[in-house]
């Protein structure tokens, strides 16, 4: 049977981490290691830095913030390792932590470990041969909403995750602090930014209600049983994960959502095969979400247009990260152009009113 599961690779060579102190520690917290350390890299990140662990027959995934990042509430370990201890009994798909590190002398910055999760990870197109008819790609998108819709049903304060942000005034706050962070990173001039931005803020929806979200959530962050792979078995990347409006996390999903028909600028930045026979579109993932959740998505317009611009945010963070030189990751060297493509695309859903 063809292995389609997600790999790790060898390190990038300005990402290594220091074996000879990350070993002793490893054998002082996990002992009875049956071999030597071997580290090595997920490569398809472009935040918080993840690595997979082996020694003898043990595995375990070691997640880092990027060298040289300063923006330190986006690379937070010790909330991330927090989140996911107190969510992985509610919402199994949470990967489990097992271990969280303060002390910056063993590898420069706090880090923390959790145990893999074996699977199947789509990225821009399936792997190669793996076999992905119009009835996989429509139950695979079904599931992808009906867990989005699960992870926003689940009881925060039970879970112990009450305290881990403020739900009121959650969009107005976003808005403001996306464009701070805007123009904190701004290498360009972008005119569009000069109509979002107001948009936006005239905009605002009174959020439905109030409920964990992912804030990242796209094919890429969720791991695919590779018996089934219309069934979802774990979610990663839980960075941005708060307490807010659950409609902002459903706009995330669908900024990253590229349906067949859109524009050929916009499928420059495909995130995932989400174009292929049998995807549902963003309006079928719209209609399919408030089916599962019982919540009104009228605003969804201002959802998408704000996700874009965030993501748009995010993605000029990272190109400004590589104009300064703190990363010489040549995946970098073109994000402009991302960025750039994503605030049209939130023009445009500001200007249409539509998905």
């Amino acid at each position: 049977m063809a292995d389609f599961l997600d790999h790790p690779t060898a390190v990038r060579a300005e990402e290594q981490l220091d074996a000879s102190r990350l070993e002793p520690f490893l054998g002082t917290h996990f002992p009875g290691k049956a071999g030597p350390l071997v580290v090595e890299q997920f490569p398809s990140g472009h935040s918080n830095l993840t690595y997979l662990l082996r020694s003898g027959d043990r595995e375990l995934v070691l997640r880092r913030p990027p060298f040289g990042s300063q923006v330190k509430t986006a690379h937070d370990m010790r909330r991330e390792y927090r989140v996911l201890s107190k969510l992985h009994p509610a919402f199994p798909e949470a990967p489990k932590v097992l271990l969280y590190c303060e002390d910056t002398a063993i590898l420069g910055a706090p880090f923390y470990l959790m145990e893999p999760i074996h699977g199947v990870i789509l990225r821009r197109d399936p792997p190669a041969g793996l076999p992905f008819p119009a009835a996989t790609a429509r139950r695979l998108g079904e599931s992808f909403v009906d867990l989005l819709a699960r992870l926003h049903r689940v009881d925060y304060r039970a879970a112990g995750l009450g305290d881990l942000g403020k739900p009121e005034g959650y969009l107005d706050r976003q808005v403001r602090g996306w464009t701070e962070r805007y123009h904190g990173s701004r290498t360009h001039d972008r005119p569009e930014v000069e109509r979002i931005v107001p948009w936006l803020n005239a905009h605002l929806p009174r959020a439905s209600d109030s409920t964990l979200i992912h804030n990242d959530y796209k094919y890429d962050n969720v791991v695919l049983d590779r018996a089934d792979i219309a069934n979802i078995v774990g979610v990663l990347d839980w960075e941005m994960a708060t307490l807010g409006d659950p409609l902002s996390d459903l706009g995330t999903a669908l900024a990253y959502w590229v349906d067949a028909g859109d524009p050929d600028e916009l499928q420059k930045v495909r995130w995932g095969p989400t174009t292929l026979p049998g995807s549902p579109t963003r309006a079928q993932i719209v209609e399919r979400y408030a089916q599962k959740s019982g919540r009104d998505p009228a605003n969804v317009a201002f959802y998408l247009a704000f996700a874009r611009f965030k993501i748009a945010v995010i993605v000029q963070q990272i190109y400004y990260r590589y104009r300064q030189g703190v990363t010489k990751d040549e995946r970098f060297a073109r994000l402009d152009e991302v960025t750039a493509i994503l605030l049209r695309a939130s023009l445009r859903t500001m200007e249409t009113g539509s998905v």
